[in-house]
């Protein structure tokens, strides 16, 4: 799962790739949400992300977009 966090008076985002589905990724931003709580993720290579709850400006949260490597389809040519 993606997951982009804008923190309040930041100008670069959070970007980061974790392992978790949406819903608990959710239920992560909702609990930091409540009396000042804490964001913790971990990322898929195991590192911890921690920010305030009260610093939260906006979390983006979407599947991962695989990358295309290649170059597509080929067809041959079959003009004779």
């Amino acid at each position: 799962m993606e997951v982009n966090i804008g923190v309040q008076n930041v100008a670069r985002e959070i970007a980061l790739e974790t392992d978790a589905s949406a819903d608990e990724v959710a239920q992560a931003i909702d609990a930091a949400l409540v009396d000042g709580g804490v964001l913790r993720l971990t990322d898929t290579k195991g590192r911890q992300v921690l920010v305030p709850g009260r610093a939260l400006g906006w979390v983006q949260v979407g599947e991962s977009e695989k990358s295309r490597v290649g170059f597509g389809q080929i067809r041959p040519d079959h003009t004779e």
